[in-house]
């Protein structure tokens, strides 16, 4: 990031003038020295500047709105991301697999841009799960649907020697089935575009626009192959119809229009795509999706040329009727190889109708009372300048991120006070996103210099991730608005003592949190303050619960799972959206370590790479020895008790005891092994891991939960 040389600002501060004194001195030249003749060449910069000012706010129109359909796209990946990794599915175990059923019904119900998750496998069977809440009464009947059914659920199977097995079921709300009718015989999954696009070497994972086999609706499928297990590709649908819906929202005037488009000059999604269909008169065999020149905005597409060419998102057109438009282009974040864009368009005019009309009222009552101006010009003055000086001190904050209590800014004049008002909004906006961007993690890459910029290095970090234990369970039958404010203060009070512990809160998933440490910034005791961390997160959690058993909200219980090592650090995503993460074994193995909490009855497990950095400052016991998949060698795990010297003595007994039942569970003879864990038991009764051994017995290369 460069900086501007103090000495080299303070000369450029010394040579400015205030607003109030500019414009007051400007316009009495003009009037006495220059005349009439400057006033009329004033109002052609006055022109400019609206120009200008509607270009950059368009701009910035056009920018939010691409984040937004580029969110839904990732959320939908996601979705897709989650449904990949469930060991059902990359098993192929998808008949009567009532959890499996569930988990697509849960992530169908909770994101409103998914219509349909299925998978598809290279033998050729497929399931899938369509939200019937989704679609209108039209759709429904083209799918015979009853009229109590939520869910439809599609499973064909051609793995049996006797035949293809296809069936469609109608599920209710709770997945009780109420209608089965045959499934298609004559659907492949194999010979779907999102089935072959997932093979393709440019990694896309957008297929579309394309027409839907089962309800003949356009929209867009995210696909991403099965990396483990079978063979296949795991997807989910959405419908154009909600995209236009949300372009219908991003109408910044009456006669403005927001569309996506493609790389081909296709109008992929647009507020009026039903009438654009019925007039298309394309022949070249892309389903009749309209051509941008078969608009009724004959300069639009000269305009994106232009943005092309050029590189400026920001361009003007005139239409057939010469009336000027201000437009803006951007590309969709994660739209991959389907090269989204989104346009938005509207006529200048419409933007500042008042003060075009005001500025011609304005130059005609010069010409008969310029001496009668000056007094208004002084008051005119200083009223611009207060309230810009006031506009300009609160888009510094916005662009600093900096929450601000101030009022909107407001103005006898009306443009200035509607601008007051957007800036307002916009701070709303701007503060609500920030919330979504880790603080600390913007502090530390500003600090660090680290580039804003794609890309990534490897090195050394100790990764932290916690869950909240039957977290669904505890907060699905429970008023939504508690369970965000409760939850809410459990994540503040987690992060809190993360980034107290020199951690970096990377992002929260669910009810989960992931965290780092030793990036960005350098840290020597990554791995101490991660365990200083987990431990304080324990306590932190204690200490909350009391609170909500005083509030008669229930108790969280939280897992943590810990490992240090290399891991890929850096800028993931694209150039219009990026994210700061690590990627690599190292987080997947922290991530499962947390998971395995729930064989072995524990809260903090740990890597035997980051026992060992941290044994001499901290209590641990041996846990297992596990081999999980993915992973080339079997290794140790423990279990994290507390800090030495914090009221250790009665964990260290524990430990000490349990070291001993765990060397004669690894190397003594079995009957030894027996008597010892049973002895422990006895003294012990709750202790989860006694519990799992004397269940389990003992494998030096075996996987819980795997």
């Amino acid at each position: 990031m460069a900086l501007i040389n103090p000495s080299i600002a303070a000369r450029a501060r010394a040579v400015q003038f205030g607003f109030k004194t500019s414009i007051i001195g400007l316009f009495v030249t003009i009037v006495l020295v220059i005349g009439l003749t400057l006033v009329y060449l004033s109002f052609s910069r006055i022109s400019a500047v609206t120009d200008s000012a509607a270009s950059q706010f368009i701009h910035k129109v056009a920018e939010l709105s691409a984040d937004r359909i580029g969110s839904q796209l990732e959320l939908v990946k996601d979705n897709v991301r989650i449904l990949r990794a469930l060991p059902q599915v990359q098993s192929g175990e998808i008949e009567d697999n009532p959890q499996l059923n569930a988990l697509l019904a849960a992530m169908l119900k909770s994101n409103e841009h998914l219509f349909s998750l299925y998978v598809g496998y290279d033998d050729g069977s497929f399931i899938q799960m369509d939200n019937l809440d989704r679609i209108d009464n039209a759709t429904r009947a083209v799918l015979e649907a009853p009229d109590q059914a939520s869910f439809r659920q599609v499973l064909i199977s051609r793995s049996d020697p006797a035949g293809i097995k296809s069936r469609k079921l109608f599920l209710s709300d709770g997945l009780e089935t109420i209608a089965e009718l045959p499934g298609p015989l004559d659907y492949d999954p194999r010979q779907r575009p999102w089935y072959k696009d997932a093979a393709r070497a440019d990694g896309t994972s957008l297929t579309g626009p394309y027409t839907f086999f089962a309800i003949g609706k356009r929209g867009y499928t995210v696909h991403l192959p099965l990396e483990l297990g079978k063979a296949g590709v795991v997807a989910g649908d959405m419908l154009l119809d909600v995209t236009e819906e949300l372009l219908k929202r991003e109408r910044l005037t009456s006669s403005g229009v927001a569309f996506l488009f493609d790389e081909n000059d296709r109008i992929l999604a647009h507020p009026r795509m039903s009438d654009l269909l019925g007039r298309s008169i394309s022949a070249a065999g892309d389903g009749n999706i309209p051509q941008l020149r078969e608009t009724d905005m004959g300069g639009v597409l000269k305009a994106i040329r232009a943005w092309r060419t050029s590189g400026i998102p920001e361009q003007f057109f005139h239409d057939p009727a010469g009336r000027l438009y201000a437009a803006a282009f951007q590309t969709i974040p994660h739209s991959g190889a389907a090269n989204l864009r989104i346009a938005i368009v509207a006529p200048v005019d419409e933007f500042f109708a008042n003060i075009l009309s005001e500025r011609r009222r304005l130059f005609g009552a010069t010409l008969g009372f310029v001496a009668a101006m000056v007094p208004i010009v002084f008051f005119i003055g200083s009223l611009l300048s207060k309230s810009l000086q006031k506009l300009a001190d609160e888009t510094d904050r916005i662009q600093r991120f900096q929450p601000s209590i101030a009022p909107p800014v407001h103005s006898l004049i009306r443009e200035i006070d509607d601008l007051g008002r957007s800036v307002s909004r916009m701070r709303t906006v701007t503060e609500t996103f920030s919330r979504f961007v880790p603080r600390g993690l913007v502090e530390k890459l500003i600090e660090t210099g680290t580039p804003l910029q794609l890309g990534g290095a490897r090195r050394e970090v100790t990764l932290f991730f916690s869950d909240i234990v039957d977290f669904t369970q505890i907060t699905e039958k429970a008023d939504p608005a508690q369970v965000m404010q409760y939850t809410s203060r459990y994540f503040a009070a987690m992060s809190h003592e993360i980034m107290t512990h020199a951690g970096t809160v990377d992002k929260f998933i669910g009810d989960a949190i992931m965290a780092i440490w030793n990036a960005p910034a350098d840290d020597p005791d990554h791995a101490a303050n991660a365990c200083a961390a987990a431990l304080a997160v324990q306590r932190a959690h204690d200490r909350l619960n009391a609170e909500f058993a005083r509030a008669g909200w229930p108790a969280y219980r939280t897992r943590c799972g810990l490992h240090t090592g290399e891991a890929v650090v850096g800028n993931i995503g694209s150039e219009d959206r990026m994210n700061y993460t690590a990627l690599g074994a190292t987080v997947n193995l922290a991530a499962r370590l947390e998971g395995l909490n729930k064989n072995y009855g524990t809260s903090i497990l740990v890597s035997s790479a980051l026992q060992q950095r941290t044994a001499s400052g901290f209590v641990f016991r041996s846990v297992d020895r596990i081999s999980p998949k993915g992973f080339a060698e079997a290794f140790e795990i423990y279990e994290l008790r507390c800090a030495r010297g914090e009221g250790d003595a009665p964990h260290g007994e524990l430990v000490r005891e349990w070291e001993a039942v765990y060397a004669a569970l690894r190397n003594g003879p079995p009957a030894v092994a027996e008597r010892q864990l049973a002895t422990f038991l006895t003294k012990y009764p709750e202790d989860g891991v006694a519990h799992y051994h004397h269940h389990n017995g003992f494998d030096q290369a075996k996987a819980p939960g795997e």
